[in-house]
Order: structure tokens, then sequence, then C-alpha cells
């Protein structure tokens, strides 16, 4: 039998839960309640479908989901977060608000950095051509 992780702080055992950032986007549409999977597909832009398929396992795993197959023709599940799930959700509101609040800051900053990123392999570019020239 493996052993069990231990964790040195509360932070580190509530990112081993969330882990990525395709649980906590999964969670979001979660709180209002109980979703299909066509619908959180629908809800989590840009997520494939065996992420959402992996995420959602995982999820159920740690006890933060709960699915429920209706055993009906066609068939028919549905997810929903549990009350271990719910207090989860409640703790990352704020940082939603957090992410609300700064977000055109965040996005600025990422532009710029891109920005200096492809001067910088313009600049590297250059220099090889350089070379290359110097060379011939």
């Amino acid at each position: 039998m493996g052993m069990m992780k231990e964790y040195e702080c509360g932070l580190e055992a509530a990112l081993d839960v969330i882990g990525g950032k395709w649980k906590v986007l999964i969670m979001w549409p979660l709180k209002n309640g109980a979703s299909r999977f066509g619908e959180l597909k629908r809800e989590v832009p840009g997520i494939s479908e065996k992420m959402l398929i992996q995420s959602l396992k995982e999820m159920e795993l740690d006890g933060i989901v709960l699915r429920q197959d209706f055993k009906e023709v066609p068939p028919r599940v549905e997810y929903s977060l549990t009350e271990f799930g719910r207090s989860l959700s409640d703790a990352l509101a704020p940082l939603c608000r957090w992410g609300e609040q700064h977000m055109q800051r965040i996005e600025a900053c990422k532009e710029q950095c891109e920005r200096e990123r492809q001067r910088r392999l313009k600049e590297e570019e250059e220099a090889q051509a350089a070379e290359l020239h110097a060379a011939t």
C-alpha cells in the first residue's frame, strides 16, 4: 500500500485538489447546480473531451464532484458539486474577484511580455543571418 501524501501547509493541499487550470473552470458552472457532460463541455471553452473526462474523474475521486448515473436509455449522467466541492468553490470566489479586478493589468503584462519575446526572437534571427552573411 502506498504512503499517504503529507502536506506542509493548507495551500499545498488545496492546490493538490484543484491542480491545473481546468478543475476550477469546471467547478464554476457547477456552483449553479448539476450539469450534464455536454453542458460542461460548452461552458468550459477550450477544454478537450479527454481532459474534461479525466478532470471529472479526478474531481470525483477527490470528493469534489458527485457523478449521478440515472441508468436511462439514452444514458443520462449529471455532475454536481458535493458539499466539500461547494466549500472549495466558496473559497475560490475571492480569487475570481481578484482576477476580475486585475484582468486588464494581467492581460497588458502578458501582451508586453509577448512583444518583448518577439523582439528578442527577431534580434536573434537577425544576428544569425548576419553571421551567415559574414561567413560567406
